[in-house]
C-alpha cells in the first residue's frame, strides 16, 4: 500500500493506492483509518472501487452501512473512486446519489472530482 497526500489549503487528502482489497470488513475499514490518522495525520482518504471488496456494494450484507457508520464515528471522510455504471440495484443507485450530495461519503468516477469534494468539506 502506498499512501500519497494531498494538501490544498489546510485539507489534506490521504490518496491510497494498492492492488489489494482494503476494506473487506469493519475491522479492516479501522485498521485503514487508522493507519491513515496516525501516520498521515489525514482524515480524508481517497481509494479506488478496486480496493474495497465487491460485498460493499451488495446493501444486503449490510458491510457498507456498518463501515461507513465507523467513518461518520470516527469523523474521517471517505471518496471512492471507479465506475458504478454496471450495477443494477435501484437501491444502490440511490445511496450512491444520497451520499454524492452529503459531506461524508462520496462515489466518484474519477480521482479529480474525488479530490474536489473531499477538499470541499
Amino acid at each position: 500500500m502506498n499512501i500519497t497526500v494531498h494538501q490544498q489549503g489546510n485539507s489534506k487528502v490521504a490518496i491510497i493506492e494498492s492492488s489489494d482489497i482494503l476494506i473487506e470488513d469493519v475491522q479492516s475499514a479501522l485498521d485503514l483509518m487508522a493507519t491513515v490518522r496516525y501516520n498521515e495525520d489525514c482524515d480524508k482518504i481517497l481509494l479506488s472501487k478496486s480496493n474495497v471488496t465487491e460485498d460493499f456494494f451488495d446493501l444486503k450484507t449490510r458491510i457498507a452501512g456498518d463501515i461507513l457508520q465507523k467513518f461518520t464515528n470516527y469523523q474521517l471522510k471517505l471518496a471512492i473512486v471507479g465506475d458504478y455504471e454496471g450495477y443494477d440495484s435501484k437501491s444502490l443507485k440511490d445511496f450512491i446519489y444520497e451520499s454524492n450530495h452529503g459531506k461524508q461519503v462520496f462515489f466518484l468516477k474519477d480521482q479529480q472530482a474525488a479530490l474536489d469534494a473531499l477538499h470541499g468539506v
